[in-house]
């Protein structure tokens, strides 16, 4: 494990890191407002409890609450009579979802010996939750089609589409075997479409020591990494296609909702899919022959990694109960005053996949420490302008589906009025982790700098600035020490965010402290409160922390006399996402040029081992030139506008310009939604931002403007002109919206 910092350490950085303001102006605040904000703050922060997060989490997970079952309601229905307890207006949301659970596994070597993977986890004698298997989901991979087939294995690394050029130049196909392919490189539902693609019948998915294993140190119970028989479960749906209930894309899975037919769901499987544990893998990589596999494929087992195929031969039968459960959404609200139509939503879910202490009730009992103080400072007095509604999703584990259905259903509403979403997942010791809409990057770096660190002693920004400057590449060293803000991530998919920003285009923001605490529990049945307890914030100071970080950001984004977006941020984070789409198409169009001459000359076949024998890759369209004047255009315009907005709120905030305030907060609400198209992006229409979106070939990592990105990736170099286009449309109506807003504040 990362050990923290030295206090020798951490006081020589504050010596001679450059500082920031210590009582920097508050973003979004008039003069006369600020004192008050500040002052209520300053309560809040004293609040949040770690003893009560505590037994929130002994409680929350001590049975698994996977959706559909007992406890998952059970749960959905204690936190609904706590935000009650606290003075919330709160009820329960349900909806009806397809959510297949299994019936029948079957994994085993049929040649050229045999062996019959157990597919189970075993129970810990010292992790009292870990032996509840009568109540436990057992690993499998949600969403994966029944199927019942036998084929040659091959190994294909992580399964991602660089994998099999990889073994299409040693002549190696697929197609007719079962695959079984290692976690990472890509989110698992990407190994069996790209498997799929490939001609394969089924696919196998395995945790290797060598990533979250003994590898990276004792396993559990000794340590905090994945045992032998540890199993990451987790959902196969193809969500970069859309998320939520695959039989009610675009619409709420309410009872009456029209439903496709299963068999005409775009987002289940194509193949059988099963999760297995190294224990289980290793035998069946072992059985393999063929080619070793390259030296970056293999992993942590104590074999030769090779690649088949044959002569091991794996059977695969998936069968599962196709029936509908119900969701269980907890909402809750508190009133606004002088702006009530404008919302501030806070979510974090309560499902899990076990019992699921560290995902995601860790996230979850420091959203309600925020839900019981924010009503304590209501019961003292406090009303805020805008309403907070807080939410705790079920169904996030199996594709997102309680939050993508709830926001679904509530489209038209939450376009009017959402003015920002704030979600968190799982959290731990460490770093403040934050990615999301770049319009309130200031805002959030103004937060952090008012939340002290745990461990350091300094703010919770100072810490991320340290870390930057000690560990960073060069550039994030120049940035994290001249720039003014630390710059925060782009959101793709993987959380509750992914509705809100990619769907509807609602301003998001995804946060979350972690970094210290090393683990292979994922998923799993040892993801509990014995683990929790034992590696990872067993004090529960960083879950204050979040509970603080999160707790003010809403409270300035609901008592805020102009909402805190800022712009320039958000045109210089463009600017760099299409400098980076330039440099992309020029190196695609060196190495295509490169490439084609190796081929031309041939090279590939001079350097062929007649033992080990590769053949050439295929040929490349050259890349053209493309055209992106229509983006460095409109980039020009958000950059004029991100300025003159700046100017225009400098001089509106310090003169307290209240009579211009409440018309220019509902223009603002809509910038997030002026990166968006109606049409969405190009064979995958749910998603409609057209600056992030997760990659159609990672799952949850994300592609910054998406559309141009992935075409010049793919080589589709018609299609990057036309998504050059589309993409400058958003920026330049950005702009012009920003232009006019500016102009609404006084500005020049």
């Amino acid at each position: 494990m990362r050990t923290p910092l030295t206090s020798f350490v951490v006081a020589f950085m504050a010596l001679a890191l450059a500082p920031f303001p210590a009582d920097p102006p508050l973003r979004g605040f008039f003069p006369q407002s600020m004192q008050a904000e500040r002052e209520l703050e300053t309560r809040f922060k004293t609040m949040p409890d770690p003893a009560r997060m505590r037994e929130a989490m002994r409680r929350l997970s001590a049975r698994p609450h996977h959706v559909g079952s007992p406890y998952d309601r059970e749960n959905a229905e204690w936190i609904l009579s706590e935000f009650k307890s606290y003075g919330w207006d709160a009820h329960i949301e349900n909806f009806d979802v397809l959510f297949p659970t299994p019936i029948e596994r079957v994994v085993e070597l049929v040649a050229p010996t045999t062996f019959k993977a157990s597919l189970e986890e075993t129970a810990i004698p010292v992790d009292p939750t870990s032996g509840q298997q009568s109540e436990q989901l057992p690993p499998y991979n949600a969403y994966s089609i029944d199927g019942d087939v036998t084929g040659p294995l091959v190994f294909v690394n992580h399964g991602v589409p660089a994998d099999y050029e990889e073994l299409e130049r040693r002549g190696i196909s697929v197609k007719g075997a079962i695959v079984i392919a290692r976690y990472g490189g890509s989110w698992r539902g990407i190994k069996p479409k790209v498997a799929a693609e490939h001609g394969a019948i089924g696919c196998l998915i395995y945790s290797d020591p060598r990533d979250d294993g003994y590898a990276g140190g004792d396993v559990f119970p000794a340590g905090p990494m994945r045992p032998a028989q540890g199993v990451q479960r987790g959902s196969v749906a193809d969500m970069p296609t859309y998320p939520g209930d695959p039989l009610t894309p675009g619409v709420g899975a309410t009872k009456n909702a029209k439903r496709l037919p299963v068999k005409e769901s775009p987002t289940i499987t194509k193949i059988p899919v099963l999760p297995i544990s190294y224990g289980d893998a290793q035998p069946l990589l072992a059985a393999l022959g063929g080619p070793i596999a390259p030296s970056s494929w293999h992993g942590g087992l104590p074999i030769t990694y090779r690649l088949g195929a044959g002569p091991a031969r794996v059977h695969l039968r998936v069968r599962s109960d196709w029936g509908l459960k119900t969701l269980y959404n907890v909402i809750a609200r508190l009133p606004g005053t002088t702006e009530a139509d404008q919302w501030i939503i806070r979510g974090n879910h309560h499902d899990a996949w076990v019992n699921g202490a560290q995902d995601p009730i860790s996230g979850l009992v420091a959203e309600l420490e925020e839900a019981r103080a924010l009503a304590a400072l209501y019961q003292q007095g406090w009303r805020p302008k805008r309403t907070i509604i807080y939410a705790a999703w079920d169904g996030e584990e199996p594709g997102l589906l309680g939050s993508t259905e709830w926001a679904e259903a509530h489209a038209d509403e939450l376009k009017a009025h959402a003015v920002a979403y704030l979600n968190s997942d799982t959290n731990g010791r460490g770093y403040l982790g934050v990615s999301g809409s770049h319009s309130l990057e200031k805002f959030i770096n103004g937060v952090s700098v008012d939340v002290a660190d745990p461990e350091s002693g300094t703010s919770a920004w100072k810490r991320v600035q340290a870390s930057r400057i000690l560990n960073g590449s060069p550039e994030a060293r120049r940035d994290a020490r001249e720039r003014d803000d630390l710059r925060i991530g782009a959101l793709g998919s993987g959380s509750d965010y992914s509705t809100f920003i990619d769907h509807l285009g609602i301003a998001s923001l995804n946060l979350g402290y972690g970094g210290e605490d090393d683990g292979g529990i994922y998923h799993s049945v040892y993801d509990d409160f014995y683990w929790f307890m034992h590696f990872s914030d067993s004090s529960f100071v960083y879950g204050r922390a979040l509970a603080q970080t999160v707790g003010i950001a809403v409270l300035r984004l609901a008592n805020a006399d102009l909402l805190p977006f800022a712009f320039t941020n958000l045109a210089e984070t463009v600017q760099g996402y299409v400098k980076d789409l330039q440099s992309l198409r020029d190196r695609r169009a060196e190495q295509i040029t490169e490439r084609n001459r190796q081929i031309e000359e041939g090279l590939y076949g001079f350097i062929s081992d007649p033992r080990d024998p590769i053949t050439a890759p295929k040929r490349e369209t050259p890349a053209p030139q493309l055209n992106f004047a229509p983006l460095l255009n409109a980039l020009d315009s958000l950059n004029h506008a991100a300025s003159r907005y700046e100017k225009a709120y400098t001089r509106a905030t310090s003169e307290g310009r209240a009579t211009v305030a409440r018309s220019v907060n509902e223009r603002l609400i809509q910038a997030e939604r002026a990166l968006t198209s109606s049409e969405g992006l190009r064979n995958r229409p749910w998603y409609v931002h057209m600056l992030y979106a997760p990659g159609f070939y990672t799952g949850y990592g994300v592609k910054t403007v998406p559309g141009v990105r992935e075409a010049i990736e793919q080589g589709q170099w018609a299609d990057a002109d036309r998504e050059i286009v589309r993409a400058a449309a958003a920026v330049e109506r950005e702009a012009t919206l920003v232009s006019g807003i500016a102009t609404a504040l006084g500005g020049q």
